[in-house]
């Protein structure tokens, strides 16, 4: 079931990232929430390797959200290794990101998102997004089983 397994939250700006997890919370979400700054830490978790060597790779999140803009390396990338792998090829990847760039919203299509979503300013809006968000993602969404 969705509500059981964590979301990935790949997020650097630490504002993002706590209106997120505030939507979240405000949204009766409850899903384990894993936050990861940056797109190598993004595949370390995931894979199971770096800082996160050691971790259960078979209890994968119901739904990454997946900054663009990301240090070390860009969300496009993360989202490229994602789909090449097997192992996490069929993850749902949502991108939550301010980029409003066609070239951006084409390559994320391309690299196999599925959806892409523009953070609203407004965090009246950006709550309500969020829910509807984890409301489909997590409840009316079916997951590939492990």
């Amino acid at each position: 079931m969705a509500t059981d397994r964590p979301i990935l939250l790949v997020e650097d700006n630490a504002d993002d990232e706590a209106l997120t997890l505030r939507a979240f919370s405000k949204n009766r979400i409850t899903n384990q929430v894993v936050v990861v700054r940056d797109g190598v830490e993004a595949l370390d978790y995931l894979f199971g390797t770096g800082k996160h060597a050691g971790r259960n790779t078979t209890a994968m999140p119901a739904v990454i959200f997946l900054d663009l803009k990301l240090p070390r390396l860009d969300g496009l990338e993360v989202l490229r290794r994602i789909r090449a792998d097997s192992r996490t090829t069929l993850l749902p990847v949502v991108v939550l990101t301010t980029s409003r760039e066609a070239q951006d919203i084409r390559e994320a299509y391309q690299f196999g998102a599925n959806s892409y979503i523009r953070k609203p300013v407004d965090f009246e809006r950006f709550l309500a997004t969020v829910g509807q968000l984890g409301q489909y993602w997590l409840s009316l969404n079916e997951l590939v089983e492990a």
